[in-house]
């Protein structure tokens, strides 16, 4: 029989998609007060793995990821999707989305993304939200799935993610 106990403690992020840079600084001013000092912000770069969001928030969008300092625990995740959706619906126009809020978090094992969608892959939280497994660490680098979305598969943001790994390893081995 297993022993339960608390897991690993993980670092959040979040992927803002925007139609207009202006709105960066305000939407990073909401998310610190929830997961903290932003340790790192991308450099924003033209959104161009789908046409999803165009619809609704124009064209030429970019993005940029924020990474967030503190350790934390995981099981924060739906009340963060939770927090990202009212800041989405905050900036709407007309009820048209300015911006979009991926929140999501890095664990040793692997990079987990927040959505109120279920699919086969993605397990139930609590209060409509689901766990999307997006990469999974595996021979020294996290590894996409075939449901990975094409951005997340790509070796620029793969690239990414194993360096805020390696950032990670070393804050656990200060924590523990």
């Amino acid at each position: 029989m297993g022993t339960p106990k608390k897991p690993t403690p993980v670092t959040f992020f979040a992927s803002i998609i925007v139609n207009d840079t202006m709105w960066l600084p305000q939407v990073a001013e909401k998310l610190t007060p929830h997961l903290g000092h932003i340790e790192e912000q991308t450099p924003l770069v033209p959104f161009t793995h789908t046409h999803y969001y165009e619809r609704e928030m124009g064209i030429n969008l970019s993005r940029c990821f924020f990474l967030f300092a503190p350790l934390v625990q995981r099981e924060i995740l739906p009340s963060i999707k939770l927090l990202t959706n009212d800041i989405e619906a905050s900036f709407s126009i007309d009820g048209k989305r300015q911006i979009n809020i991926d929140p999501g978090y890095i664990a040793l094992e692997h990079v987990i993304l927040a959505t109120t969608k279920g699919y086969t892959h993605r397990i139930y939280m609590e209060q409509g939200i689901f766990a999307d497994l997006t990469l999974m660490f595996h021979d020294g680098t996290y590894r996409p799935l075939e449901w990975t979305y094409p951005d997340y598969r790509s070796h620029a943001i793969i690239a990414m993610f194993n360096q805020w790994r390696d950032r990670l390893k070393q804050k656990i081995k200060i924590h523990v």
